[in-house]
């Protein structure tokens, strides 16, 4: 079983502040802002990374330990129909989350750590939204 530090959010095993939360997704606040609105948009299923979508063996793999209810139609180069459309709701969901928090108008980013120099620090697909001031163009120093 996987046990990750949002696995066991997502369980209830560990305390966090949670913005929102449906049948697929948990947001929860950031423990190191970054931004005066910096949250994690983690879904409920894990996948450690973009790589579970985009390789079907890996793919597969994970879904033989899913529920059938999440597990969905193969797609013609063998992703999951349904993990596919977790991808398009985690937008839905930030821009819900956005407009919810009242930081839609002015914007927000998006960001989403892949690997060692990516900076992603826990295993498990998340995606964070930052916002709340003018966050300028640079990613990096």
């Amino acid at each position: 079983m996987i046990s990750d530090v949002f696995c066991k959010i997502i369980k209830g095993d560990l305390p966090a502040e949670v913005i929102y939360k449906d049948d697929d997704f948990l947001v929860i606040k950031d423990i190191n802002p970054q931004a005066p609105v910096h949250l994690l948009i983690i879904p409920k299923k894990h996948f450690d990374s973009l790589e579970d979508f985009m390789d079907p063996v890996r793919s597969r793999a994970r879904d033989r330990v899913a529920s059938p209810k999440d597990r969905g139609a193969a797609t013609s180069n063998g992703m999951e129909e349904r993990n596919l459309a977790l991808l398009g709701k985690a937008l839905v969901v930030s821009h819900k989350v956005s407009h919810q928090l009242g930081i839609a108008e002015k914007g927000y980013r998006l960001i989403i750590n892949e690997g060692e120099y990516g900076g992603k620090l826990v295993p498990h697909l998340h995606i964070h939204l930052l916002g709340g001031k003018r966050l300028g163009p640079k990613l990096v120093k």
